[in-house]
């Protein structure tokens, strides 16, 4: 298939159109989806109050991350904004606090100026759109998909978005990087090798996303077991395979 001739023009098409869908929402549908979310997260993602945490500042309709970033910090989280530092290259990510100097980057969204350059344990990202897969379309700039494959390790990707985002599949491409989870107003999506499965308890999606982060560590520091894994429903370790409910599988 050839990308740029068949792919790349259905995604800008698509892009556009979940894009002028999600900004015609009204604003008062779109707060009560926020707090669903950032309430969300917050009980299923306690562990990323110890974290450095990337997030970004909400853009033409998105989900609003900041209230669940300004309780992460309450408890000892430092979070950092992206900054595009050329095009083609991966980003950087400076550290963020309230009241912090900024300057205006891409699409004039701040950026924290001089702070220091921090690198991720957690990411909150935004698609515009997600399919059953747990894969994200972007804007197109394809910066999110090269600074993750770049990562070692991996930060603990959660994608959050609406659920008029979802569509049933991006089209995925052997540069795209599916996510761990995505987090809509209908619950915590687990990303799973048999595609999106919502967890019924916000506190196993904490004990899925510890063990995520435990494995990945022990990737980067050459302790992972050096036996091929056997083949398994799931993307992940088995440690919290049982832990999702087939009950609550979407594909």
């Amino acid at each position: 298939m050839d990308f740029s001739k068949e792919v790349a023009p259905w995604r800008k098409a698509k892009r556009a159109e979940l894009l002028e869908q999600r900004r015609g929402v009204d604003p008062a549908v779109r707060q009560g989806w926020n707090e669903r979310i950032t309430a969300l997260l917050v009980e299923g993602f306690p562990l990323l109050r110890g974290m450095a945490v990337s997030f970004y500042w909400p853009f033409q309709g998105e989900f609003d991350p900041r209230f669940a970033i300004h309780h992460w910090r309450q408890q000892g989280a430092v979070a950092a904004l992206p900054e595009v530092v050329a095009k083609g290259t991966p980003l950087q990510f400076r550290e963020w606090w309230p009241g912090v100097a900024t300057e205006k980057g891409v699409f004039d969204l701040p950026v924290p100026k001089g702070t220091a350059v921090l690198t991720p344990q957690a990411a909150l990202i935004p698609p515009i759109g997600f399919d059953g897969r747990g894969y994200r379309l972007g804007y197109g700039g394809g910066y999110f998909d090269r600074t993750l494959a770049q990562l070692k390790p991996q930060p603990l990707k959660i994608a959050v978005a609406f659920e008029l985002s979802r569509i049933e599949s991006i089209r995925p491409q052997p540069h795209d990087i599916p996510m761990d989870f995505v987090v809509t107003e209908a619950g915590i999506h687990a990303v799973t090798g048999e595609g999106l499965v919502r967890i019924a308890d916000p506190v196993e999606a904490g004990e899925r996303a510890r063990c995520i982060l435990q494995e990945r560590r022990e990737q980067a520091s050459g302790r992972a077991d050096e036996e091929p894994l056997e083949v398994r429903p799931y993307a992940s370790p088995p440690c919290y395979a049982a832990l999702l409910d087939p009950a609550y599988k979407d594909i």
